[in-house]
């Protein structure tokens, strides 16, 4: 048998299986007349046979089937479904069917089961490989969910949900770039698909395109007039850009749409200024008191209420409700302080006078890219500092990078198995080039670029090992402003764990002072400290002195910052938009009695460095 022969064989099986039977039919009469004794050809032949035979009965079944699927009688599809699989346990159909229904019924485990049995049927079946990671994502799986989306867009290209979720799972792991390559294909095949359009405006947002992304947010609003969470991502977007009119207003529709969006709600307590008798506060008091509501929800809710009574001056409900947030919190994070004790403890291993100096100093390269890093406390002033570095014609602000943490992780994770704290030259080479490389996504054309990501300030050792002449600022602030600032607000970021009780907070802090002054005294001279009180009481002199350090020629622009239009993608976007007004160190004061547990762990050894 010829080689064309087995290829016409392969092709012949591969439409049966697809269930395009006429064509597989013609190419088996085609290689019968050639070899009238092929047995493969033969039995495909069978099979069709078989097929047509049971054709009528099997689809008005099969159609009953799926219309009870399709109405949500799961239990009738799956008493037709299980005499049909009895009857023809070869239709890969069939078992994906019945992985829709136990799919249905919370019955994981067996739904991927019968996806697997489906896919082993037939390998080209691109609508089970989608099955397959859409659950293998409700069950936390991504790798693997990752995997079976690739796997039936491999299949077909042409699916547009495959490509959504695939893109909505890049879209969480960070990927951007890739997120948006798939939206984009989902949207170009489905231009209708309104959740397309709101996950493409999210990944959007995620390299800096804040602009596209809001076309992006009104195109799903438009097609979907009560998709919620299109307008409360159009809020946000116009937040970024500091345009809080707008934000305002689509907050508000996202919570006309969804009255109990708790995210909603959080995110217009940000940017709004509560009074007496507001609607608003009294309807999130009663969403609080609904004991069905999820724990994120009460978390949201809490810290909204928590800002409606600061703005009311309402002192007792304001730590009513900043306790009852920041506890939910803390333990949905599941934070214990001794993991940041033990950081701080690896970084002293990692880093010490004597590794320092075994370790020759890395030759700086010829690369176009020069990254400012901006470190300290969160809600220190480093969205300030960066507002007004940014502010100059030379620089990008590129926001709150997590970038060079990505890059170190894997390093430290292999030293920790092998308990080994000997760091060598080339690993700093991998960390420089993988992390310059990472900003050499960032489509713009400044070549500096402000690093604004405040806990860089415990990677100070690899910083400064993988870029020996780098420039890092690092913000000081008094510590009971700090961290009267942190516990008042909630952060996303699951890393912040110890932001969410007093007496972590308090340890927290002490811990960032050690670790500070250990930098300060391993690299004299390498870290250029700038102190907020003295930036706002003094900012042309302290901003001139930034710039300068930076190796800059001073731009007057940097004054006005606060006319700087650039995506502010943090708690402080409100702040920066406005000119720098003294004071704000000492709000912590309105509120002294309450903080008496948080101003007492901070000695006064800990509160300035």
């Amino acid at each position: 048998m010829s080689i064309k022969t087995e290829r016409f064989l392969i092709r012949a099986k591969k439409l049966f299986n697809k269930g395009e039977i006429i064509q597989a039919e013609a190419l088996f009469k085609d290689i019968l007349e050639a070899f009238p004794d092929n047995k493969d050809a033969n039995e495909g032949l069978q099979k069709i046979k078989i097929k047509k035979q049971q054709g009528t009965f099997f689809r008005d079944e099969l159609e009953s089937a799926v219309a009870f699927v399709n109405t949500g009688n799961i239990k009738e599809a799956l008493e037709l479904i299980e005499p049909m699989i009895e009857k023809f346990p070869s239709e890969a159909l069939l078992f994906n069917i019945r992985g829709v229904c136990n799919k249905a019924l919370q019955k994981f485990s067996i739904a991927v089961d019968d996806f697997n049995e489906a896919i082993t049927l037939n390998a080209e079946y691109a609508e089970a490989h989608y099955n397959l990671g859409v659950i293998l994502r409700e069950m936390g799986e991504s790798a693997g969910a990752a995997n079976a989306y690739k796997k039936a867009l491999s299949i077909n290209n042409n699916y547009p949900n495959a490509h959504n979720n695939l893109g909505q799972l890049l879209l969480v792991n960070g990927d951007f770039y890739s997120s948006i390559d798939h939206l984009e294909w989902a949207v170009a095949l489905k231009p209708d698909f309104a959740e397309a359009h709101n996950n493409l405006g999210s990944a959007l947002i995620g390299i800096d395109k804040t602009q596209d992304a809001i076309i992006s947010y009104k195109k799903a609003a438009s097609l979907k007039p009560d998709f919620a969470t299109a307008f409360n991502n159009l809020g946000i977007a116009y937040q970024r850009l500091g345009m809080f009119d707008l934000a305002i207003e689509n907050f508000k529709i996202a919570i006309d749409v969804l009255p109990g969006f708790a995210s909603a709600h959080h995110n217009l307590s940000g940017v709004k200024t509560y009074s007496k008798k507001d609607s608003q506060v009294i309807y999130m008091e009663s969403l609080l008191a609904n004991n069905e509501l999820s724990g994120q929800d009460k978390i949201y809710l809490s810290f909204a209420l928590a800002k409606a009574n600061e703005d009311l001056g309402n002192h007792k409900e304001l730590f009513k409700h900043l306790h009852n947030g920041n506890e939910l919190r803390k333990k949905q994070l599941n934070y214990s302080i001794a993991k940041s004790e033990g950081h701080n403890e690896m970084m002293k291993l990692f880093f010490n006078a004597k590794s320092i100096k075994k370790n020759k100093k890395l030759e700086t390269d010829s690369s176009s890219i020069r990254p400012i890093f901006i470190v300290g406390m969160l809600r220190s002033g480093t969205s300030l500092v960066e507002q007004i570095i940014s502010s100059h014609g030379e620089v990008y602000g590129a926001g709150e990078l997590k970038n060079f943490n990505n890059s170190i992780i894997p390093i430290i994770k292999k030293h920790l198995a092998e308990e080994n704290f000997s760091l060598i030259e080339d690993e700093f080479k991998l960390i420089r080039e993988e992390y310059l490389n990472s900003l050499s996504m960032i489509k713009t054309n400044e070549n500096v670029l402000t690093d604004k990501f405040p806990l860089n300030f415990r990677s100070i050792g690899f910083i400064l090992s993988a870029f020996p002449d780098a420039k890092i600022i690092h913000l000081k602030r008094d510590a009971r402003a700090t961290c009267w600032s942190i516990y008042k607000h909630y952060f996303s970021d699951a890393g912040n764990g110890w932001a969410y009780n007093l007496d972590d907070l308090a340890k927290f802090y002490k811990l960032y002072v050690d670790l500070m002054n250990y930098w300060h005294e391993l690299y004299p001279g390498k870290i250029y400290d700038i102190s907020y009180e003295k930036l706002t009481s003094n900012q042309e002199k302290e901003s001139r002195q930034l710039i300068e350090y930076c190796d800059l020629e001073w731009d007057p622009f940097c004054l006005n910052f606060h006319e700087n239009k650039r995506d502010v993608n943090t708690a402080s976007s409100l702040q920066v938009r406005k000119k720098i007004y003294q004071g704000s160190s000492d709000a912590w004061r309105e509120y002294s009695d309450f903080l008496k547990p948080l101003t007492k762990a901070l000695d006064p050894n800990t509160t300035i460095i």
